[in-house]
């Protein structure tokens, strides 16, 4: 999807595979391998059969099975795990094409990350998972003009994962955060199909101005461990930010950049997807 097509509203976004690969990523597939591997599960270990049983067994779809895990992680004090648990479901299936997103963002962990085994390891305890299907529910409340309730949503993923995520973002469907510890992703930051964030990235604003100040990320571009995107600045398709770089001008389409301020390090095929690759290196000069 180009940057021009995902700035429009976050419903008009195509569903497009992540790539051809040998696991299915349709919703039913995945749900019944979610509940192949659950049941292997509750062999596998019986100290934990209770928990899974009732957040992947005992649900009828894998939409409630995200609402009952989500809750059963952000609700607290002030919102119960039940109250959490309807609203998450509400979410769930006021959006046609949520389902869809979650099992796309559950396939591209399976797919990207090399320590995952199953997909119900990222179902049950991935933080960059949970924080993405949390905003998600959060996005949706605050489209439906319930900002005090989106904005607490916002601040519980916060303080349970470690992720900011602010939930008038948009954001599309096969997104990676891997580990999501100080993610911070901010109110009008576009973010396409296909993309790899890794933990401490933030996605924020440059000074005090209000109105589209974020950035905007275009379609397979990966952001390494730490980089820093400020402004409302575009970073091109497959574009690739390396560690600790501090972006603060456009990114033009497949290329690296890198250092403070980030500069253009190496040119990338067209072909080449570095979010789906996970390719961290430069292409030359890597150090070392």
């Amino acid at each position: 999807m180009s940057l021009g097509v995902v700035l429009e509203a976050r419903s008009s976004l195509p569903q497009v595979p992540l790539r051809t690969t040998s696991r299915s990523s349709s919703v039913d597939a995945v749900w019944d391998q979610l509940r192949s591997e659950a049941e292997a599960a509750l062999i596998e270990e019986p100290l934990y059969a209770g928990i899974i049983q009732a957040t992947v067994l005992d649900q009828r779809s894998i939409a409630q099975a995200f609402a009952y895990r989500l809750a059963h992680r952000l609700g607290d004090g002030d919102l119960s795990r039940l109250a959490m648990r309807d609203l998450c479901l509400s979410a769930f299936e006021a959006d046609p094409h949520a389902s869809t997103h979650a099992v796309r963002d559950l396939v591209a962990i399976r797919e990207r990350d090399p320590t995952c085994r199953r997909y119900l390891d990222p179902f049950l305890f991935y933080k960059g998972l949970a924080a993405l299907e949390g905003y998600r529910v959060a996005h949706w409340l605050w489209h439906q003009g319930r900002a005090t309730l989106a904005l607490h949503v916002q601040s519980r993923i916060s303080e349970v994962f470690g992720a900011d995520i602010h939930p008038a973002a948009r954001i599309g469907s096969g997104v990676f955060i891997d580990h999501a510890t100080g993610v911070v992703i901010g109110e009008t930051t576009v973010i396409a199909d296909d993309v790899s964030i890794l933990q401490s990235v933030t996605l924020g604003g440059n000074g005090k101005e209000s109105g589209d100040r974020h950035p905007k990320i275009a379609r397979g571009v990966l952001l390494s461990v730490g980089a820093k995107v400020l402004g409302n600045i575009r970073v091109g398709e497959g574009a690739k930010v390396a560690a600790a770089a501090v972006v603060l001008s456009d990114v033009p389409p497949h290329t690296t950049v890198a250092g403070v301020p980030a500069r253009v390090v190496s040119k990338l095929p067209v072909g080449e997807s570095p979010a789906l690759s996970m390719d961290q290196s430069f292409g030359y000069g890597d150090g070392i």
